[in-house]
């Protein structure tokens, strides 16, 4: 059987099963076994579960549970609503200090939860009710908290950022130093980009009220006690895997352990709240878990059928130069990101694409790097926008789903600028690693 053939029947059968509305993880799944029964017969499906049973047998992969459990703790950790107080308070008197209150709460956020979902909805109610209460624009408003929300795809601890090193075989600490740099050039942007909105027009983004304009020096500096927890979490995990102490699973182990006393310190640990967070890591990690399996399925099948090489020689052997290959890769994952989930675009593309980056000779952190941002626009981007359905949850009856649409539109402009400036600059991701090598 051609390649061409092949690849054409893996595409068709996995449209369809997603056009009838079956789950990705199942419908790759479902896929897998289709093609094993038609291109080898019956006898060979035992390779399925073998392939699965190797990816899952990846010690690194222990890491993402710790992680998203160390984000359900610290989303009831009350961290969010002190910090984001103190920063507005901090940033009082700019015009639209409120969102750059949000914007760099949402960092410190991104840098210990590196959960989207938790992300967002934590700031959608606290942050998101004040603004519009001040009379804040509300569309600039949401697009700040989707936009803000989903810096966790970028900065460390980033679970797209481990998955991509998984499945790549990539460094994931490295991965992590590497995204520190063009996670904040995003931040840069979106700050630059509030704060000459407001300015150019003061009433999207009022001053705050004269009695928080105010308040004595004294009790502004007393309201950094806010970040000593935040910042010593970060310091605790990251620092642990920067200095090589502790493999990336260890500090995820240690960010867990780190989350449960700062839920302790500000009086918010319980056993309800452990026992809530352990359900909510359950049914996060096995919907994952489940995309695991059949993506990876899927892709070993169509890699034994020759489909993978055929895809990769087809890349390689396109008359453009080696740039615009890849421009064409983001251009193909912005369009995969705006249907599908990362999980699953990672797992179901990096097969073929990182061996034809190392062939044409680009480093595969950069790539990696490149590639979480965009999947950092696949949450903002419609049909699929899952930051904007996060935020529609627990957003006031006014603010509808075209508001949230319309506001984050800027932000995904922002969000291209950023991509075009690493991809033509790679040193803005590698400079950081370069003193690790």
């Amino acid at each position: 059987m051609s390649s061409e053939i092949v690849s054409l029947a893996t595409v068709g059968i996995l449209l369809l099963l997603l056009f009838t509305g079956m789950p990705l993880a199942f419908a790759t799944g479902m896929t897998a076994v289709i093609l094993t029964l038609w291109l080898f017969g019956p006898e060979t499906l035992y390779f399925i579960p073998s392939r699965i049973f190797t990816l899952m047998n990846n010690y690194a992969l222990i890491s993402v549970p710790l992680f998203v459990m160390m984000g359900c703790i610290l989303e009831k950790a009350g961290v969010v609503e002190r910090l984001f107080y103190a920063l507005h308070i901090w940033s009082g008197r700019l015009r639209g200090g409120l969102a750059v209150g949000c914007l760099l709460a949402a960092t410190v956020l991104a840098a210990m939860v590196g959960v989207i979902g938790a992300e967002i909805v934590v700031l959608g109610m606290v942050c998101l009710p004040t603004m519009l209460a001040r009379g804040y624009n509300k569309q600039m408003s949401v697009g700040v908290i989707c936009a803000g929300g989903s810096l966790g795809t970028m900065l460390p601890p980033s679970i797209v950022l481990i998955v991509y090193g998984l499945v790549s075989q990539t460094s994931i600490g490295t991965l992590f130093v590497a995204a520190v740099l063009p996670g904040f050039l995003l931040v840069g942007l979106y700050l630059a980009y509030v704060l000459i909105r407001c300015y150019l027009n003061p009433s999207m983004g009022p001053l705050a009220p004269p009695e928080e304009l105010e308040m004595p020096i004294m009790e502004k500096i007393a309201l950094g006690r806010v970040l000593i927890l935040p910042v010593a979490l970060i310091l605790m995990v990251l620092g642990s895997l920067y200095s090589g102490i502790a493999t990336p699973t260890e500090t995820a182990a240690i960010g867990v352990l780190g989350s449960l006393i700062v839920a302790g310190v500000n009086r918010k640990l319980s056993l309800d709240t452990i026992w809530d967070s352990l359900k909510r890591t359950g049914s996060t990690v096995a919907m994952l878990t489940w995309i695991f399996f059949g993506a990876s399925a899927l892709v070993s099948v169509y890699t034994l059928a020759g489909g993978t090489a055929f895809l990769q020689d087809l890349i390689t052997g396109l008359p453009i130069p080696p740039l615009a290959t890849i421009a064409l890769m983001m251009l193909i994952l912005m369009i995969l990101g705006c249907f599908i989930d990362w999980i699953g675009i990672v797992l179901l593309t990096m097969p073929i694409f990182v061996p034809v980056i190392k062939a044409l000779g680009f480093d595969p952190i950069w790539f990696g790097i490149l590639f979480c941002m965009n999947m950092q626009i696949s949450y903002l981007a419609p049909p699929f926008a899952p930051a904007a359905f996060y935020l529609k949850a627990v957003a006031p009856p006014d603010v509808s789903l075209g508001d949230i649409f319309k506001g984050v539109a800027p932000f995904i402009g922002l969000q291209i600028i950023a991509l075009t400036l690493v991809m033509f600059f790679p040193q803005i991701a590698m400079w950081l690693p370069s003193f690790m090598r």
